[in-house]
Protein backbone atom coordinates (compact mmCIF):
# COMPACT_ATOMS: atom_id res chain seq x y z
CA UNK A 1 0.00 0.00 0.00
CA UNK A 2 2.62 2.65 1.14
CA UNK A 3 4.19 2.05 -2.38
CA UNK A 4 0.95 2.56 -4.52
CA UNK A 5 0.20 5.75 -2.13
CA UNK A 6 3.76 6.95 -3.09
CA UNK A 7 3.07 6.99 -6.72
CA UNK A 8 0.45 9.08 -5.75
CA UNK A 9 2.48 11.79 -5.35
CA UNK A 10 2.69 11.56 -9.19
CA UNK A 11 -0.41 13.13 -9.50
CA UNK A 12 -0.03 15.88 -6.40
CA UNK A 13 -1.02 19.15 -8.03
CA UNK A 14 -0.96 21.34 -4.79
CA UNK A 15 0.25 22.14 -1.30
CA UNK A 16 -3.59 20.18 0.09
CA UNK A 17 -2.73 17.49 -2.08
CA UNK A 18 0.95 16.52 -1.17
CA UNK A 19 -0.08 16.65 2.41
CA UNK A 20 -3.08 14.66 2.24
CA UNK A 21 -0.56 11.97 0.15
CA UNK A 22 2.39 12.67 3.00
CA UNK A 23 -0.05 11.51 5.45
CA UNK A 24 -1.31 8.68 4.40
CA UNK A 25 2.57 7.61 3.68
CA UNK A 26 2.79 7.82 7.63
CA UNK A 27 0.30 5.91 8.30
CA UNK A 28 1.14 3.04 5.79
CA UNK A 29 4.70 3.07 7.25
CA UNK A 30 3.98 3.13 10.83
CA UNK A 31 4.09 -0.50 11.35
CA UNK A 32 6.93 -0.99 9.12
CA UNK A 33 10.15 -0.98 12.11
CA UNK A 34 8.47 -2.33 14.51
CA UNK A 35 7.00 -5.30 12.72
CA UNK A 36 10.66 -5.68 11.66
CA UNK A 37 11.60 -5.72 15.31
CA UNK A 38 9.15 -8.15 16.65
CA UNK A 39 10.25 -10.44 13.52
CA UNK A 40 13.58 -9.81 14.87
CA UNK A 41 12.82 -11.30 18.43
CA UNK A 42 10.58 -14.13 16.67
CA UNK A 43 13.25 -15.78 14.66
CA UNK A 44 16.66 -15.19 16.55
CA UNK A 45 18.32 -15.54 19.46
CA UNK A 46 19.52 -12.48 21.77
CA UNK A 47 23.19 -12.90 20.36
CA UNK A 48 21.85 -12.82 17.00
CA UNK A 49 19.34 -9.57 16.96
CA UNK A 50 21.46 -6.73 17.06
CA UNK A 51 23.86 -7.72 14.16
CA UNK A 52 20.05 -8.87 12.46
CA UNK A 53 18.58 -5.68 13.42
CA UNK A 54 21.73 -3.56 12.04
CA UNK A 55 21.31 -5.21 8.92
CA UNK A 56 17.86 -4.80 7.79
CA UNK A 57 17.99 -1.09 9.37
CA UNK A 58 20.89 -1.04 6.69
CA UNK A 59 18.61 -0.93 4.10
CA UNK A 60 18.04 2.75 4.59
CA UNK A 61 21.35 3.21 3.68
CA UNK A 62 21.14 1.19 0.79
CA UNK A 63 17.84 3.19 -0.30
CA UNK A 64 19.95 6.33 0.00
CA UNK A 65 22.63 4.85 -2.90
CA UNK A 66 19.94 3.50 -5.26
CA UNK A 67 17.42 6.57 -4.77
CA UNK A 68 20.43 8.90 -5.18
CA UNK A 69 21.82 6.89 -8.24
CA UNK A 70 18.13 6.49 -9.74
CA UNK A 71 17.23 9.91 -9.20
CA UNK A 72 20.66 11.38 -10.65
CA UNK A 73 20.58 9.01 -13.44
CA UNK A 74 16.57 10.09 -14.54
CA UNK A 75 17.59 13.83 -13.45
CA UNK A 76 20.45 13.87 -16.26
CA UNK A 77 18.32 11.78 -18.88
CA UNK A 78 15.73 14.28 -18.83
CA UNK A 79 18.24 17.03 -18.83
CA UNK A 80 19.99 15.66 -21.90
CA UNK A 81 17.08 13.93 -23.86
CA UNK A 82 13.92 15.38 -22.47
CA UNK A 83 10.77 13.80 -21.16
CA UNK A 84 7.24 13.69 -21.25
CA UNK A 85 6.42 14.08 -17.67
CA UNK A 86 8.60 15.93 -14.91
CA UNK A 87 11.29 13.98 -13.96
CA UNK A 88 10.50 14.22 -9.78
CA UNK A 89 7.16 12.31 -11.14
CA UNK A 90 9.31 9.93 -12.62
CA UNK A 91 11.27 8.95 -9.69
CA UNK A 92 8.06 8.91 -7.36
CA UNK A 93 6.38 6.18 -10.07
CA UNK A 94 9.81 4.08 -10.23
CA UNK A 95 10.37 3.98 -6.57
CA UNK A 96 6.86 3.38 -5.96
CA UNK A 97 6.37 0.47 -7.97
CA UNK A 98 8.97 -1.21 -7.25
CA UNK A 99 8.44 -0.96 -3.53
CA UNK A 100 4.40 -2.16 -3.58
CA UNK A 101 6.02 -5.26 -5.77
CA UNK A 102 8.48 -6.27 -3.08
CA UNK A 103 5.72 -5.94 -0.77
CA UNK A 104 3.46 -8.50 -2.45
CA UNK A 105 6.44 -10.91 -2.47
CA UNK A 106 7.08 -10.30 1.12
CA UNK A 107 3.29 -10.94 1.67
CA UNK A 108 3.04 -14.60 0.62
CA UNK A 109 6.81 -15.30 1.49
CA UNK A 110 7.37 -13.98 5.12
CA UNK A 111 4.81 -15.82 7.39
CA UNK A 112 4.05 -14.17 10.86
CA UNK A 113 6.11 -16.32 13.19
CA UNK A 114 7.13 -20.17 12.72
CA UNK A 115 4.67 -22.87 12.83
CA UNK A 116 3.26 -20.40 9.32
CA UNK A 117 6.27 -21.11 7.49
CA UNK A 118 5.43 -22.35 4.66
CA UNK A 119 8.72 -23.08 3.21
CA UNK A 120 9.28 -25.44 6.26
CA UNK A 121 8.35 -28.71 7.04
CA UNK A 122 6.86 -29.70 10.59
CA UNK A 123 10.22 -30.69 12.11
CA UNK A 124 11.79 -27.60 11.08
CA UNK A 125 8.87 -25.58 12.35
CA UNK A 126 9.76 -27.27 15.58
CA UNK A 127 13.36 -26.64 15.06
CA UNK A 128 13.07 -22.87 14.80
CA UNK A 129 10.79 -22.19 17.87
CA UNK A 130 13.09 -24.59 20.05
CA UNK A 131 16.35 -22.32 18.79
CA UNK A 132 14.95 -19.51 20.27
CA UNK A 133 13.73 -20.91 23.45
CA UNK A 134 16.48 -19.56 25.78
CA UNK A 135 15.17 -15.68 24.88
CA UNK A 136 12.10 -16.65 27.05
CA UNK A 137 9.84 -14.52 25.32
CA UNK A 138 7.51 -16.69 23.14
CA UNK A 139 7.40 -16.36 19.52
CA UNK A 140 3.82 -13.73 20.07
CA UNK A 141 1.09 -14.14 22.50
CA UNK A 142 -0.99 -11.40 21.24
CA UNK A 143 -3.60 -11.44 23.74
CA UNK A 144 -3.54 -7.62 25.59
CA UNK A 145 -2.06 -7.77 29.67
CA UNK A 146 -2.96 -4.91 31.43
CA UNK A 147 -0.34 -5.23 33.69
CA UNK A 148 2.48 -5.61 31.24
CA UNK A 149 1.19 -2.18 29.53
CA UNK A 150 1.27 -0.68 33.15
CA UNK A 151 5.04 -2.02 33.76
CA UNK A 152 6.10 -0.93 30.36
CA UNK A 153 4.81 3.19 31.41
CA UNK A 154 6.48 2.74 34.41
CA UNK A 155 9.71 1.59 33.73
CA UNK A 156 12.54 4.11 33.68
CA UNK A 157 13.93 2.34 30.75
CA UNK A 158 11.06 2.72 28.45
CA UNK A 159 11.43 6.68 29.06
CA UNK A 160 14.75 6.73 28.80
CA UNK A 161 14.51 5.05 25.27
CA UNK A 162 11.88 7.46 24.08
CA UNK A 163 13.59 10.36 25.54
CA UNK A 164 16.47 9.07 22.85
CA UNK A 165 14.12 8.46 20.03
CA UNK A 166 12.55 12.18 20.52
CA UNK A 167 16.44 14.16 21.07
CA UNK A 168 18.37 11.92 18.06
CA UNK A 169 15.64 12.00 15.60
CA UNK A 170 15.56 15.92 15.57
CA UNK A 171 19.15 15.63 13.87
CA UNK A 172 17.59 12.51 11.67
CA UNK A 173 14.67 14.79 10.57
CA UNK A 174 16.60 17.53 9.76
CA UNK A 175 19.67 16.31 8.07
CA UNK A 176 17.19 13.71 6.11
CA UNK A 177 15.05 16.76 4.58
CA UNK A 178 17.51 19.31 4.32
CA UNK A 179 20.71 16.78 2.67
CA UNK A 180 20.34 17.99 -0.66
CA UNK A 181 20.30 21.74 0.16
CA UNK A 182 23.05 21.23 2.55
CA UNK A 183 25.40 20.21 0.02
CA UNK A 184 24.50 22.88 -2.17
CA UNK A 185 25.31 24.76 -0.03
CA UNK A 186 28.79 23.41 -0.09
CA UNK A 187 29.20 24.41 -3.82
CA UNK A 188 27.30 21.81 -5.77
CA UNK A 189 24.36 22.09 -8.19
CA UNK A 190 21.13 20.58 -7.27
CA UNK A 191 21.75 17.65 -9.76
CA UNK A 192 25.21 16.57 -8.06
CA UNK A 193 23.78 16.89 -4.64
CA UNK A 194 21.51 13.90 -5.85
CA UNK A 195 25.03 11.57 -6.85
CA UNK A 196 27.00 13.01 -3.91
CA UNK A 197 24.76 12.22 -1.42
CA UNK A 198 25.12 8.84 -2.15
CA UNK A 199 28.22 7.44 -0.25
CA UNK A 200 26.32 9.33 3.08
CA UNK A 201 24.33 5.88 2.32
CA UNK A 202 27.42 3.62 2.08
CA UNK A 203 28.37 5.02 5.34
CA UNK A 204 25.44 4.17 6.98
CA UNK A 205 25.53 0.69 6.06
CA UNK A 206 28.50 0.11 7.12
CA UNK A 207 28.00 1.66 10.34
CA UNK A 208 24.99 -0.47 11.49
CA UNK A 209 26.70 -3.33 10.35
CA UNK A 210 29.74 -3.21 11.91
CA UNK A 211 28.55 -1.99 15.20
CA UNK A 212 25.69 -4.62 14.82
CA UNK A 213 28.32 -7.11 14.80
CA UNK A 214 30.43 -6.14 17.62
CA UNK A 215 28.36 -5.41 19.43
CA UNK A 216 26.73 -9.21 19.42
CA UNK A 217 30.26 -10.03 19.07
CA UNK A 218 31.12 -8.33 22.49
CA UNK A 219 28.01 -8.07 24.03
CA UNK A 220 28.40 -4.36 24.50
CA UNK A 221 25.62 -3.13 22.09
CA UNK A 222 24.99 0.34 23.61
CA UNK A 223 29.02 1.14 24.38
CA UNK A 224 29.75 0.60 20.71
CA UNK A 225 26.85 2.54 19.59
CA UNK A 226 28.38 5.61 20.91
CA UNK A 227 31.24 5.33 18.34
CA UNK A 228 28.70 6.19 15.51
CA UNK A 229 27.71 9.24 17.17
CA UNK A 230 31.28 10.71 18.32
CA UNK A 231 31.56 10.16 14.29
CA UNK A 232 28.69 12.03 13.35
CA UNK A 233 29.35 14.95 16.22
CA UNK A 234 33.20 15.50 14.16
CA UNK A 235 31.50 15.40 11.06
CA UNK A 236 29.00 17.96 11.88
CA UNK A 237 32.39 19.66 13.49
CA UNK A 238 33.60 19.83 10.40
CA UNK A 239 30.62 21.17 8.66
CA UNK A 240 30.41 23.94 11.49
CA UNK A 241 34.29 25.16 11.80
CA UNK A 242 35.95 24.48 7.84
CA UNK A 243 35.43 27.80 5.98
CA UNK A 244 32.37 27.34 2.88
CA UNK A 245 35.40 27.47 0.31
CA UNK A 246 36.41 23.98 1.72
CA UNK A 247 33.71 21.74 0.00
CA UNK A 248 35.31 18.77 0.02
CA UNK A 249 36.16 18.74 4.13
CA UNK A 250 32.71 19.94 4.36
CA UNK A 251 31.18 17.23 2.24
CA UNK A 252 33.65 14.83 4.04
CA UNK A 253 31.98 15.99 7.18
CA UNK A 254 28.26 15.53 6.05
CA UNK A 255 29.15 11.88 5.25
CA UNK A 256 30.65 11.47 8.77
CA UNK A 257 27.27 12.23 9.89
CA UNK A 258 25.36 9.29 8.47
CA UNK A 259 26.49 7.17 11.23
CA UNK A 260 24.79 8.89 13.57
CA UNK A 261 21.86 5.83 13.46
CA UNK A 262 23.87 3.42 15.72
CA UNK A 263 22.89 4.32 18.66
CA UNK A 264 19.15 4.33 17.44
CA UNK A 265 19.05 0.98 16.05
CA UNK A 266 21.05 -0.81 18.85
CA UNK A 267 17.79 0.42 21.50
CA UNK A 268 15.68 -0.46 18.96
CA UNK A 269 17.46 -3.78 18.95
CA UNK A 270 17.44 -4.16 23.60
CA UNK A 271 13.83 -4.00 22.70
CA UNK A 272 13.66 -6.73 20.63
CA UNK A 273 15.62 -8.68 23.37
CA UNK A 274 15.46 -7.17 26.70
CA UNK A 275 11.61 -6.43 26.65
CA UNK A 276 9.82 -9.42 27.57
CA UNK A 277 6.04 -10.01 26.78
CA UNK A 278 4.05 -8.86 23.79
CA UNK A 279 2.36 -6.05 25.64
CA UNK A 280 4.94 -4.39 26.85
CA UNK A 281 7.21 -4.86 23.91
CA UNK A 282 4.55 -3.81 21.57
CA UNK A 283 4.07 -0.72 23.88
CA UNK A 284 7.61 0.28 25.00
CA UNK A 285 8.41 -0.32 20.72
CA UNK A 286 5.26 1.68 19.90
CA UNK A 287 5.98 4.59 22.45
CA UNK A 288 9.91 4.59 20.92
CA UNK A 289 8.45 5.21 17.70
CA UNK A 290 6.14 7.87 18.48
CA UNK A 291 9.07 9.77 19.92
CA UNK A 292 10.74 9.06 16.31
CA UNK A 293 7.89 10.63 14.55
CA UNK A 294 8.22 14.03 16.54
CA UNK A 295 12.05 13.93 16.07
CA UNK A 296 11.24 14.00 12.35
CA UNK A 297 8.74 16.62 12.83
CA UNK A 298 10.46 18.92 14.98
CA UNK A 299 13.86 18.12 12.50
CA UNK A 300 13.18 20.40 9.49
CA UNK A 301 12.08 23.54 11.46
CA UNK A 302 15.95 24.36 12.89
CA UNK A 303 16.81 24.74 9.40
CA UNK A 304 15.57 28.25 8.69
CA UNK A 305 15.92 29.86 5.50
CA UNK A 306 17.78 32.84 7.09
CA UNK A 307 20.09 31.16 8.44
CA UNK A 308 21.47 29.87 4.66
CA UNK A 309 24.00 29.06 3.32
CA UNK A 310 25.72 27.71 6.62
CA UNK A 311 22.77 26.83 8.75
CA UNK A 312 24.90 27.58 12.02
CA UNK A 313 21.96 27.49 14.52
CA UNK A 314 20.67 24.48 13.37
CA UNK A 315 23.92 23.05 13.40
CA UNK A 316 24.78 23.48 16.87
CA UNK A 317 21.71 22.56 17.34
CA UNK A 318 22.52 18.80 16.47
CA UNK A 319 25.86 18.53 17.94
CA UNK A 320 24.13 19.45 21.46
CA UNK A 321 21.19 16.67 20.96
CA UNK A 322 24.46 14.29 19.48
CA UNK A 323 25.86 14.85 22.74
CA UNK A 324 22.98 14.37 24.92
CA UNK A 325 22.16 11.04 23.28
CA UNK A 326 25.78 10.07 24.37
CA UNK A 327 24.85 10.77 28.21
CA UNK A 328 21.66 8.92 27.27
CA UNK A 329 23.03 5.95 26.09
CA UNK A 330 25.49 5.89 29.25
CA UNK A 331 22.29 6.00 31.31
CA UNK A 332 20.69 3.08 29.60
CA UNK A 333 23.97 1.35 29.66
CA UNK A 334 24.33 2.01 33.70
CA UNK A 335 20.86 1.34 34.41
CA UNK A 336 21.18 -2.07 32.61
CA UNK A 337 24.19 -3.19 34.60
CA UNK A 338 22.69 -2.30 37.79
CA UNK A 339 19.06 -4.24 37.58
CA UNK A 340 21.60 -7.28 36.06
CA UNK A 341 23.39 -7.01 39.68
CA UNK A 342 20.04 -6.56 41.38
CA UNK A 343 18.56 -9.70 39.79
CA UNK A 344 21.41 -11.81 40.03
CA UNK A 345 21.90 -11.12 43.59
CA UNK A 346 17.68 -12.02 43.76
CA UNK A 347 17.92 -14.97 41.82
CA UNK A 348 20.81 -16.26 44.42
CA UNK A 349 18.66 -16.04 47.55
CA UNK A 350 17.60 -20.09 48.39
CA UNK A 351 14.13 -20.04 48.16
CA UNK A 352 14.18 -18.34 44.51
CA UNK A 353 12.46 -20.75 42.25
CA UNK A 354 12.27 -20.03 38.63
CA UNK A 355 9.07 -20.63 36.95
CA UNK A 356 9.13 -21.83 33.33
CA UNK A 357 6.91 -21.14 30.54
CA UNK A 358 5.49 -17.66 31.80
CA UNK A 359 5.57 -14.32 30.61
Amino acid sequence: MWGLVLCCMAAVKNYSGALAVRFMLGVFEAAVTPGFALFTSQWYTKKEQGTRTGIWFSFNGFAQVFGGLVAYGIAKGARLHGSTIAPWKIVFLVTGLLTASLGVVFFFVMPDNQLNARWLNLIDRRLAVERIRINQQGVGNKHWKRHQFIEALTDPLTWAFTFYALVADIPNGGITNFFSQLIVSFGYTQEESLLYGTPGGAVEVVALIVCGFLGDRYGHRILISISGLILSVLGMLLIVALPLSNDGGRLAGYYLTQASPTGFVALLSLISTNVAGYTKKTTVAAMYLIAYCVGNIIGPQVFRPKDAPRYKPAEITIICCWGICVFDLLFIWWYCQYQNRKKATFRAQPEYEKLENQE
